[in-house]
Order: structure tokens, then sequence, then C-alpha cells
């Protein structure tokens, strides 16, 4: 048994097993990483973002492991999520998550288990690096593209590049469309993942024949305000 440092503190006994608490811990993170692979799947979305649906889970089944039958530490922990919503500049989703496991940490030590907070640490720190480097590494980002083609306003553009799309890439969506130049023109916005490295110019080619050698504009998927 770990017992809480603050026992006397409370007129119950306050303990957790460690069996218990890793028990928990790698269960959440588990089936956080099951929803992230299955999200990333189905939808596109970033590492960063990738990465916290994954490890957010393990950050909450702490703070409710802790906060569990208090109602003092229950309104703390409600205020704290207030205070991270409403007074904290908005940043990307791993500067969130950063958040919300010092957070953890902090209520872990403030409710009197030092050595689970250490052996939380430990834990959220080698899988924060095993999925960072291995899991969810750059190179699975990196055949993601947001392509940006300019064609003619009268041009039909609900499947003009679809065949072109079958060829270079393993999936396209077409996410936004925006008249340009007093409404000659229309600016289409494709979230798209390449099959193969290197095939981009060949794919802008025959785009820069199809729309009338209008701009086309190739970039990579950006990773910010994904949350």
């Amino acid at each position: 048994m770990l017992d809480s440092i603050l026992t006397s503190l409370y007129s119950g006994s306050l303990s957790v097993s460690l069996p218990v608490f890793l028990l928990i811990t790698f269960s959440a993170l588990v089936l956080g990483l099951v929803y992230a692979l299955l999200y990333r799947s189905v939808e596109h979305c970033s590492k960063s973002f990738a990465l916290t649906l994954s490890l957010l889970p393990a950050v909450v089944a702490v703070v409710i492991l802790m906060v569990n039958g208090s109602i003092g530490a229950g309104v703390a922990v409600a205020g704290t999520f207030s205070l991270v919503r409403f007074r904290s500049a908005p940043g990307s989703a791993k500067e969130i998550l950063s958040v919300f496991i010092a957070m953890a940490l902090g209520l872990t030590c403030g409710m009197g288990f030092p050595l689970l907070a250490a052996v939380f640490t430990l834990v959220i720190c080698a899988v924060f690096f095993l999925f960072t480097r291995l899991v969810f590494a750059e190179n699975m980002l990196e055949q993601e593209k947001t392509l940006q083609i300019t064609i003619p306003e009268d041009l039909e553009y609900a499947s003009l590049f679809d065949d072109i799309f079958a060829r270079y890439t393993s999936g396209a969506k077409l996410v936004r469309v925006r008249t340009t130049n007093l409404g000659s023109l229309n600016r289409l916005t494709y979230e798209i993942c390449m099959r193969e490295a290197g095939t981009e110019k060949a794919m802008i080619d025959e785009l820069r024949c199809r729309n009338g050698n209008l701009e086309i504009n190739l970039a990579a998927r950006s990773e910010d305000g994904e949350l």
C-alpha cells in the first residue's frame, strides 16, 4: 500500500495500491492509443493532436483517481480546469497537454502521494518519448500536404481532379472553396496524402494543364492550432 502522507489530516485512510495505479494508468494509455490510431485512420490530424488524444486519458484518469471521494479536491480541480481554459493563451495541442500533465502531477503531490507522482512522471515521460519518436514519428506526416488550386469561376470542380488524385495520392479531401479576384476565380483547398515522395512536380504539372495554368500552392500540413 502507498499511504498518503496527509492521512492524518483526514478522517479516513487514503491509500492507493501501486498495482491498481499502474493498471489504471496503462489501461488509459492503451485505450487512448487505440482511439488516436482509429481517429487518425478515418480523419487527417496532426502529430500533436494524435499525441494529445493518446496521453490525455491517462492524465485525466490520474486526476479522477486522486480526487475520488473528496469534495474539496473536486472543487479545487474544477477551479484549476477553469484557470487553464480561461486564463491561458491559446497554444498547440502538446502545450495544452503539458499543462494538464503538470496539473495532474501537482494534484497528486498535493493529495499526499509523492511516490505515485514520481511513478506517474516516469511513466508519462517514457510514453511521451515513445509516442513522439516511434508511434507518431515525423515520417508518418511527411506525405500529408495542403493543396490550393485556383480555377476559373465557371469551371465545375466537383470531380475535376479526381483522376489525378487517384494516381498520385492515397486520399484527397476538399475542405474549402473561396472566391478571389472579384469572383472571377475560385480557390480550392484540399487536404491530400501523397502515395510516393518525389511525385509532387508530376502531379502539379498535370493539375496545371487542368486548371488553365493558374496558381497552384502545395504546402506541408501545419500542426498549429489543432486543438
